[in-house]
Order: C-alpha cells, then sequence, then structure tokens
C-alpha cells in the first residue's frame, strides 16, 4: 500500500499518470504490520540512483530465475531444491547469481565445480553420518551451461550516427567519397565502421560491438576525420544525430526510409510518353498564315 502523500514530492494533479495498475515500480518499505498483513510503501523517497540499482538488480534477478525455473522444469526437479544447492550458495559467494552466470558463459567448472552439498547416510556401524557430495550432477550441469550460454551469451550492439556532408567545390563528389573513406578508416577489427549515403546530404555510419562506449568513441573519431577531410576542400558537415545504440526496429525504419527515397528517385512509368505529348502539343500548325495573320 502507498500513502496518498508518499507518492510524490511534488503537487499532484492526477494520481494515473504517477502510478498504474500493474506497473512494476521501484518503492521503499517504510513500515510492515503483521497482525494487519499490510505493507507500508513510498514512491516518494526513492532517489533517481535508487531506481536504476533497483531496476538493475530487478532484472538481473528476473534472468536469472527465469534461467533456474527453465532448468527445473525441463529436468522435473523442484525449483527451491536448484536454489538450495546452486542458486543461493551463488548468490552468497558472488554477491549476485548473476555475475556467477557471466562466469560460466565461458568457465562453467571454476563455478559449479565448487560447490557442495552434506548428505547423511548410514555409516559402517549403522549410525547416520554426513557427507559431502558435489552439489550439481552431470545432467543438471549440462541443462544449465546450456540455458546460461543461450540467454546470456553477450550480443554485438549497432551504434550508429546521422551526419549530413555537403561539398561544393569543384571535384566535390571526389572529396566527399575521400571523407568517407577516412571515415572508414577510423575504425578497428573490433569496431568497423561503415558509411552509407541515404539521400544527399544525409549520411548514416554504423559500427557493431559488444562495447556500447567503445563503439560511442569509435564513432566520434570517424565523425572527426570525416570533418577534418571535408573541411579541408571546403565543404560542411553537421552531426544530425549523435552516435547511439540502435535497435532493430531503428535498423528497420531506416530501411523502409531509404527504399521509399530510392522509389521517389526512379522514373515513374509512362513519363517518356507525357514528354512526347508536350513536344507534339501543339498539333500541325500552318506556320506561314499564322505569320502572315500576326503580321497584320
Amino acid at each position: 500500500m502507498i500513502l496518498f502523500s508518499e507518492l510524490s514530492r511534488r503537487r499532484i494533479r492526477s494520481v494515473s499518470s504517477l502510478i498504474k495498475v500493474g506497473r512494476t515500480e521501484p518503492v521503499m518499505v517504510l513500515r510492515v504490520d503483521k497482525e494487519k498483513g499490510y505493507i507500508d510503501l513510498s514512491k516518494r523517497r526513492v532517489s533517481e540512483e535508487d531506481i536504476q540499482a533497483c531496476e538493475e538488480r530487478y532484472n538481473k534477478s528476473k534472468l536469472v530465475h527465469s534461467i533456474m525455473r527453465h532448468v527445473a522444469e525441463t529436468l522435473g526437479i523442484d525449483l527451491e531444491e536448484l536454489y538450495i544447492k546452486i542458486g543461493w550458495p551463488l548468490y552468497r559467494k558472488y554477491g549476485h547469481a548473476f555475475e556467477a552466470f557471466k562466469i560460466i558463459v565461458t568457465d562453467p567448472d571454476s563455478v559449479l565445480n565448487t560447490l557442495t552439498c552434506e548428505v547423511k547416510k548410514p555409516g559402517p556401524d549403522g549410525q547416520e553420518v554426513t557427507g559431502v557430495v558435489p552439489a550439481v550432477t552431470e545432467e543438471v550441469k549440462d541443462a544449465l551451461v546450456k540455458n546460461i550460454r543461450r540467454r546470456m551469451t553477450p550480443q554485438p550492439l549497432k551504434i550508429r550516427a546521422d551526419i549530413e556532408m555537403k561539398c561544393f567545390q569543384f571535384d566535390g563528389v571526389l572529396h566527399i567519397k575521400e571523407a568517407m573513406r577516412k571515415a572508414e578508416a577510423a575504425g578497428n577489427d573490433d569496431c568497423p565502421v561503415k558509411i552509407k549515403l541515404v539521400a544527399p546530404p544525409l549520411y548514416v555510419l554504423t559500427t557493431q560491438t559488444l562495447d556500447k562506449e567503445q563503439g560511442i568513441a569509435i564513432l566520434n573519431k570517424a565523425i572527426t576525420a570525416c570533418t577534418e577531410a571535408i573541411e579541408y576542400h571546403k565543404g560542411k558537415l553537421v552531426v544530425k544525430e549523435q552516435p547511439r545504440a540502435v535497435s532493430e526496429r531503428d535498423d528497420k525504419l531506416l530501411a523502409e526510409h531509404m527504399a521509399k527515397l530510392r522509389n521517389d528517385n526512379e522514373e515513374v512509368s509512362g513519363d517518356e510518353d507525357s514528354e512526347e505529348e508536350e513536344d507534339t502539343g501543339m498539333g500541325e500548325v500552318d506556320v506561314e498564315n499564322a505569320g502572315h495573320g500576326i503580321m497584320e
């Protein structure tokens, strides 16, 4: 339950604009009433830094739980038992199981082989003795590693920047092409840079990388190299959109925009006929008689 006074620091004009039923919100627990079963919460007291940290932790935990649940359902074992043997020990050792899962992607043995659990078994004298055995069976290990690698192997990000480039000097097209080559030369094996014409004077620079910050830095370097090259020939470059990570949807919208521009530039069927009609549009004219009429 969130008290009305704990919704926002500002004046509330509409509660629905601040919070909605079913939405996940980072909040602070103020007090717990065990007798009534109430938990009083505050949205107002959560700072931007707290929100970011909370959402990051929540998303990590959600991914870990999704992987653990899938493994438990696939192998037909109890989810809580899987947490007791694997999940919670990894939380205690690594601070968060997500950090352990990241290591498992490349080196599963160093993480999973260290997990053990205690089991009770009858001893030689008939008394129960406690023994330590590996917590993870080969079957569970194979299923867990397979799911973690499928869900957590990093995917390359696409970084894009939009620029406008013009050069009205003699051989301006050649100067623009030279500037484009300079931009592409700023890339490296990890972050190759490509520059593509959308429609004069708009161009897009793109790169793919696992490291977002590195990709943005490389594109900024490419823009600088391109700017220096085109300004040397008295051209001009304007950055319309700074380097940023883009989604597949953004790529699709760009491809559709480029296709539309190509279609607009193509000659429409029937243009030639219309030109011929314009050339012969006056019909047959008696120029000699028409000339006499004008003289009169």
